[in-house]
């Protein structure tokens, strides 16, 4: 019971401090979601990734994806284009306004995890380490099951 509470927790946490620092920058005018999209989209080659690709990636179905990208287009962080042998495929690939909120989220996250690394010894961040991956190990195989079910 008590590792339940401390995982939701911790995950509510992040996601507050997150939204905290959207909130700090009104230019940003995006979601968590959004961020978490650019993210997966910035994970791509120059190709870009497909909407399918994205959905994947996130774990969520492609209509809403096709909407959040839509609307990140219409803010200038993403671009579409159809693929030139199959016009039915587009991808989707970040702007350089889009590469810089990437940039921007990702050392967000480095430097939220330095402080957290700063607060353990160096057994005890290891010893999260190997913990934390046997946790997405778990996750990892519940979501396959999940998309196969």
């Amino acid at each position: 019971r008590e590792l339940n509470e401390m995982l939701v927790k911790t995950f509510w946490s992040v996601m507050k401090v997150e939204e905290r620092m959207l909130k700090q920058d009104p230019r940003l005018n995006l979601s968590i979601s959004e961020f978490h999209l650019i993210e997966s989209v910035g994970k791509a080659n120059e190709k870009g990734k497909t909407i399918s690709d994205i959905a994947l990636d996130l774990g969520i179905a492609r209509p809403p994806v096709t909407v959040s990208v839509n609307k990140l287009q219409q803010k200038g962080y993403v671009d579409k284009r159809r693929d030139d042998k199959d016009g039915r495929v587009v991808y989707v690939t970040l702007t350089e306004t889009g590469h810089k909120i990437n940039a921007f989220h990702a050392y967000f996250h480095t430097q939220m995890v330095r402080e957290v690394s700063g607060l353990l010894a160096n057994d005890e961040r290891d010893a999260l380490l190997r913990a934390l991956n046997k946790l997405n190990v778990f996750f990892d195989k519940k979501v396959s099951q999940r998309a196969r079910a």
